[in-house]
C-alpha cells in the first residue's frame, strides 16, 4: 500500500473487497464511465459525474513534469541509437524487415523492451502511405527512399520519431528538392513553438509552406496564386494528416480537442486544437507525399485538376512520401527538440555511406 501512495501521489489505496465500503460514506462521486468494475456500486444517495473526471485526467497529462519530460527524452536517446543504425544498414538491406528486426533489437539493447507502436518501415512509392503495416517488401537498386516512422517505450513514456533518406546513399534531385521542402516545413514550424501559440496557426504555416515549395517546382499550377491555391485546399492533397500530437504515455496523448468531424479539410484530421501549454510535448511531423489514392481522385477532378500540372507531377511518383518527425518540449519562451537523430542531408548520407 505504501509503494502505490508513494509513487502515484494518492491520498488512500484500498483494495477491492474494501471500495463499495469507502464510496458509500461519500456524497459525490467521480469516476470514468465503462471503466468501472462489475462489482463495484454506489450509495444511491450519491451524486455520481461519469464525465468530468475522464476530460480532467487527459487534460492533466498534457503538461508534463521534469521525470516525464526525463523519460521521454531518454525513449528519444535510445530511439536514436535504433535510427542511426538503420541508416548505417540501409545501403545493404535486401528487405524492409531485416530494418524492422535491427531497429528493435537497438531498442532492446539499450533499454526500451518495448516499442511506443508498431513501427513503419517503407520503402520506395510505399512510403506514401501514412500507415503503411506491411514492412516486408523487398528493396532493389530501383527503390529510392526509406522511410522510417519508429519510436522506443521507456518506463511507458513513447518516443516517436520519423526520418527519410536515400537507401543507396544520395538522393535523387526530385526526391532531394521535396525532402528540402518538408525539412523547411519541419524548422519553420518548430520555431514557431512557444506558450500559448495557438497550434492551428502552426498546421497553416507548414500548408502555406508546402504550397510555395510546390509552386517553385511547378507540381502546382503557377496559374493560380498561393493565396488562390491555399483557398482551394489544394496542399491536403499532397499533406493530408495533421502536422502533430501530443506525446505522453500514448503516442497520440490525450487533450487535443480533435475535431474529426470539421468540415474543413485541412483541419480534420488535425489532432490537437488550440493553444499549446508550456510543458507539454508535441510532435512536429509535416509530409509531402506523392499516393496514387490521394491524387489522382484530384487529376480526374475537373475543378481541382486545374490547380495540379499533371506533367510535372508524373516526374515525381518514384519519390514516394518525405515525413520528418520530432518530439518538440513547449517551454515559456520557444522550445527544445528531445530528438536528436540525424536529419540534415550530408549527415544522413555520410551514415548510411559509412563516413561517419
Amino acid at each position: 500500500m505504501y509503494q502505490c501512495t508513494n509513487r502515484y501521489d494518492v491520498d488512500e489505496v484500498r483494495t477491492s473487497n474494501e471500495v463499495n465500503e469507502v464510496l458509500s460514506t461519500f456524497t459525490t462521486v467521480y469516476a470514468i464511465e465503462k471503466q468501472i468494475s462489475s462489482h463495484i456500486t454506489f450509495s444511491t444517495s450519491a451524486t455520481k459525474d461519469l464525465a468530468l473526471l475522464k476530460e480532467a485526467i487527459e487534460e492533466c497529462r498534457v503538461v508534463k513534469d521534469d521525470f516525464e519530460i526525463a523519460l521521454i527524452r531518454k525513449a528519444n536517446i535510445v530511439s536514436g541509437i535504433a535510427h542511426r543504425a538503420v541508416m548505417k544498414a540501409v545501403k545493404h538491406a535486401k528487405n524492409e524487415r531485416e530494418l524492422e528486426g535491427l531497429f528493435l533489437e537497438r531498442c532492446i539493447a539499450n533499454g526500451c523492451r518495448h516499442q511506443a507502436y508498431s513501427s513503419i518501415v517503407a520503402s520506395g512509392t510505399d512510403a506514401s502511405t501514412l500507415h503503411y503495416v506491411y514492412n516486408n517488401k523487398p528493396m532493389t537498386s530501383s527503390t529510392l527512399n526509406l522511410l522510417l516512422d519508429a519510436g522506443g517505450e521507456y518506463d511507458c513514456y513513447a518516443a516517436d520519431i520519423t526520418r527519410t533518406y536515400p537507401i543507396n546513399g544520395k538522393f535523387t534531385s526530385h526526391s532531394l528538392s521535396i525532402y528540402n521542402l518538408v525539412l523547411k516545413m519541419q524548422k519553420e514550424c518548430t520555431d514557431m513553438l512557444r506558450e500559448d501559440v495557438l497550434w492551428d496557426d502552426v498546421h497553416v504555416a507548414a500548408h502555406k509552406i508546402a504550397i510555395a515549395g510546390l509552386l517553385k517546382l511547378g507540381i502546382l499550377n503557377d496559374s493560380y496564386s498561393a493565396e488562390d491555391l491555399f483557398a482551394s485546399r489544394i496542399s491536403t492533397a499532397f499533406f493530408p494528416h495533421g502536422l502533430g500530437h501530443y506525446l505522453g504515455m500514448d503516442t497520440h496523448d490525450t487533450g487535443g480537442h480533435a475535431n474529426y468531424a470539421d468540415p474543413d479539410p485541412m483541419f480534420r484530421y488535425l489532432r490537437v486544437r488550440g493553444k499549446l501549454p508550456a510543458g507539454s510535448v508535441i510532435t512536429v511531423e509535416p509530409g509531402v507525399y506523392f499516393c496514387r489514392f490521394m491524387l489522382e481522385p484530384v487529376l480526374k477532378d475537373k475543378e481541382r485538376s486545374k490547380y495540379v500540372d499533371a506533367k510535372v507531377l508524373e516526374e515525381y511518383w518514384t519519390v514516394g512520401g518525405v515525413r520528418i518527425e520530432d518530439n518538440i518540449l513547449v517551454t515559456k519562451d520557444g522550445s527544445e527538440n528531445l530528438t536528436e537523430t540525424p536529419k540534415e542531408v550530408e549527415e544522413m548520407e555520410r551514415l548510411i555511406n559509412g563516413d561517419a
